[in-house]
């Protein structure tokens, strides 16, 4: 009649039907020995009888209700069979924990789906510690510091993961308070909430890595991914995923770059130079690229590219770096200072600001070291003319039949408006215009 569940991570789970005709109803028993959830079952198995029949349970079941703790006691009350602890009161109900967290979601109609799948990870911590049926007002501050303690030794979570699902628990509770479920948050004294920088786990991918990526990946889409990530230095999946052929200048050496990261803080968009190292695979999608066709990427289109690239970081031959694609765009960041650009236009080029490029993006490399010790670079210099000679390189204008052989500031006079979204004497990655671009007859 009421069957028993253990999940993967030990805590059990109780299932039932109050009647034949209804659906099943679930109570999450917790961290609980294998002989209490077989009593829990037991008892449970009475009272469903004692309702059909229509019946009171008997002596020993009620006894053994009474002496139940409240929060198992609300989990029953809640599923319907026994009656609630708690008197009704004046002020608002206090809602139960998954409903509230459900209940927030629904209004929140501002958050991004990568937001609420952060939260649906938070939530899915905290019903499995505290339980679904869990009254917010039944959640103490002590035990929100064991659940802390339990994502590190439960869940053997990273630091960084720990400090953001307890940020977006204290997030939760606080808006508990703000509708006055709550009179303070048992997750108002939990500090440490805040993600900080873990350079353990930067990595440099060096150019051979790269190259040798390159030749691993089994398609232009595949190629395009990690050049635009690793040589653009554009966030993968988010601002791939958007990327339209119309945001693409190739003659004007410049593409638009949409950023649902940054759109909140009134930077929906920046200008991104095409950098020479980039260029070749932006040519080989569009010669590839079907009439018509929309998007720069149209396949792979998923959100986690990370599993794909993965196992063809291994068929290179390489073992996957930690932060697949975050260390890729470290790298071009690095790489662009080092090679002589100021702070202020590399950080615009790739969208963040210094003080987090200097916590999270720059890194010292081994050239580093060899040109402070007086010793010769492996690919540093022959890097540092490339990347401040690129406006030199010639440039081949893809979107139509004709070609440009001049640079990208100085297009010729029969090709000079092909650009229509930027005025010609723009400098690359200083104009606020944003157009779509298109070679006219």
């Amino acid at each position: 009649m009421a069957s028993l569940i253990k999940k993967g991570n030990g805590r059990w789970s109780l299932q039932f039907r109050l009647r034949p005709d209804v659906d099943r109803v679930t109570i999450t028993l917790g961290d609980v020995t294998e002989l209490r959830a077989k009593d829990i079952q037991d008892r449970v198995e009475k009272l469903v009888v004692s309702i059909r029949r229509n019946r009171p349970p008997d002596v020993s079941t009620c006894d053994w209700v009474d002496k139940l703790d409240d929060a198992l006691h609300a989990k029953l009350a809640e599923a319907g069979l026994v009656v609630s602890r708690v008197a009704p009161s004046e002020g608002p109900a206090v809602p139960l924990l998954g409903k509230f967290i459900d209940e927030l979601v629904r209004k929140r109609t501002d958050l991004k789906e990568t937001t609420k799948t952060a939260w649906g990870h938070t939530k899915r911590c905290l019903i499995d510690f505290f339980g679904e049926t869990r009254p917010l007002d039944r959640i103490t501050a002590g035990e929100a510091e064991d659940f802390r303690r339990w994502l590190v030794d439960n869940q053997k979570l990273a630091d960084n993961t720990v400090r953001r699902r307890m940020g977006f628990a204290k997030q939760f509770f606080h808006a508990a308070v703000r509708y006055e479920y709550l009179r303070k948050s048992p997750f108002a004294e939990i500090g440490g909430c805040l993600v900080r920088e873990n350079r353990e786990r930067d990595y440099f991918v060096t150019r051979e890595e790269a190259t040798k990526v390159l030749d691993a990946c089994p398609s232009i889409g595949w190629r395009l991914i990690f050049a635009l990530s690793r040589f653009g230095g554009i966030r993968i999946p988010s601002e791939y995923m958007g990327l339209r052929w119309q945001d693409v200048d190739l003659p004007g050496g410049r593409m638009v770059i949409h950023s649902p990261k940054t759109e909140h803080c009134g930077k929906a968009t920046r200008l991104v130079p095409i950098f020479p190292e980039l260029r070749p695979y932006l040519e080989e999608a569009w010669d590839a690229a079907e009439p018509g066709a929309e998007f720069v990427i149209s396949s792979p289109r998923g959100d986690t590219p990370g599993t794909g690239m993965e196992r063809i970081i291994r068929a290179a031959g390489l073992e996957p770096w930690p932060k697949l694609f975050q260390n890729c765009r470290a790298t071009r960041a690095t790489e662009l200072v080092a090679a002589g650009w100021p702070e202020y236009k590399v950080c615009k080029w790739l969208g963040h600001t210094e003080a987090i490029a200097k916590r999270h993006y720059w890194q010292v490399t081994d050239d580093d070291y060899r040109k402070a010790a007086g010793m010769p670079t492996v690919g540093g210099e022959a890097l540092q003319k490339t990347l401040q000679q690129c406006h030199k390189q010639p440039c081949k204008a893809v979107h139509g039949s004709q070609t440009a052989d001049s640079a990208p500031g100085d297009l010729n006079p029969e090709i000079a408006g092909v650009c229509t979204g930027f005025p010609r004497d723009s400098a690359l990655g200083e104009s606020n215009m944003i157009g779509s671009f298109e070679v006219r007859a």
